[in-house]
């Protein structure tokens, strides 16, 4: 029986995962909640490895959230997934765990890389300031299993999905992300039968949007992958696979779609006195494409099941 550890089981990515892999045979899933461990606790994290004894792990877990949040407590978020990652990676390794899979995040590329943006992109330009300390965190958790692999032989991957949205997560009135944060808004709208929703910007940012059950799918296609293929189709100094759908949208016509999902009859107004980020950030998904996968959840069809999910989550 193949013991896997999934960190952050509760999170969007986190239980998407753990949805695919518990109806698989032969595994059996290791899961903490915070509460019972907190992964950035050195010592918490060597007693979970200690007595569980995983075969592989999955670092879903992170500190999130969006332009808002990023920004208010930047401390906060560099130090927190630093501290998450570096203690699930190197207590991995010390417990001769060979393979283990890292999810980042598409901020981790320049704020001004050529579109749409290619793995090597990685570390040819500045960041994104609004959420920088996070990108950090990211590229770090990207080069700690890349170093582990060039110096101890192991099997360690990543992946850097595009922005995800759907069951689980983060409906936040400020600190979410901007499909969640947009379906409340529009919720709110509606049920309060306002007559206008602000959304923040100018709405001509361009963004490529993934349903979570896609991610979730994707990241074990990549950790299911023969070792000699995955080594042929990365490189030891960038190692990392872009997920995304390959396709963008700008967050006016996002914000339009939504509109109609929701059912909200009113106007909308973007307030462009509001930061809204990269003007463009669009994965280039050439290597995973070549590999065999495709995304299969199309915008429309993710937007209905997270509006869905939503209204019928008592948490939000």
């Amino acid at each position: 029986m193949k013991r896997i550890f999934v960190a952050g089981h509760n999170g969007m990515v986190g239980s998407a995962i753990c949805r695919i892999l518990k109806y698989r045979d032969g595994l059996e899933l290791i899961v903490r909640n915070k509460n019972e461990c907190d992964l950035t606790n050195q010592v918490a994290v060597t007693e979970l490895f200690q007595s569980e004894k995983p075969d592989e792990v999955i670092i879903a877990a992170a500190k999130v959230g969006g332009i808002h949040a990023n920004n208010t407590y930047p401390a906060q978020f560099l130090y927190e997934n630093l501290q998450i990652q570096n203690n699930i990676i190197h207590q991995a390794h010390l417990s001769n765990v060979q393979k283990l899979l890292f999810l980042g995040s598409s901020c981790i590329y320049p704020k001004q890389a050529a579109q749409p943006i290619s793995e090597d992109s990685l570390l040819t330009g500045s960041l994104e300031p609004t959420n920088e300390p996070y990108a950090i965190a990211k590229i770090a958790g990207i080069k700690m299993c890349e170093s582990y692999n060039r110096q101890y032989g192991r099997d360690y991957r990543s992946v850097m999905p595009t922005n995800l949205y759907g069951p689980y997560d983060n409906f936040h009135a400020e600190n979410s992300h901007v499909i969640a944060g947009l379906i409340r808004r529009f919720h709110e709208a509606k049920t309060n039968n306002s007559e206008e929703v602000y959304v923040w910007g100018a709405g001509t940012v361009k963004r490529d949007f993934m349903h979570v059950n896609d991610m979730a799918e994707a990241s074990l296609f990549v950790m299911a992958l023969d070792h000699e293929i995955y080594k042929v189709n990365t490189h030891p100094m960038c190692s990392h696979i872009n997920i995304g759908s390959g396709v963008d949208i700008t967050i006016k016509a996002l914000a339009q779609t939504i509109k109609q999902v929701v059912g909200f009859k009113g106007v909308i107004n973007f307030d462009i006195t509001k930061q809204e980020g990269t003007p463009r950030k669009l994965m280039k998904v050439d290597r995973l494409s070549s590999l065999g996968w495709r995304f299969k959840i199309s915008l429309h069809a993710g937007l209905i099941d997270s509006y869905k999910f939503f209204i019928n989550d008592s948490n939000h």
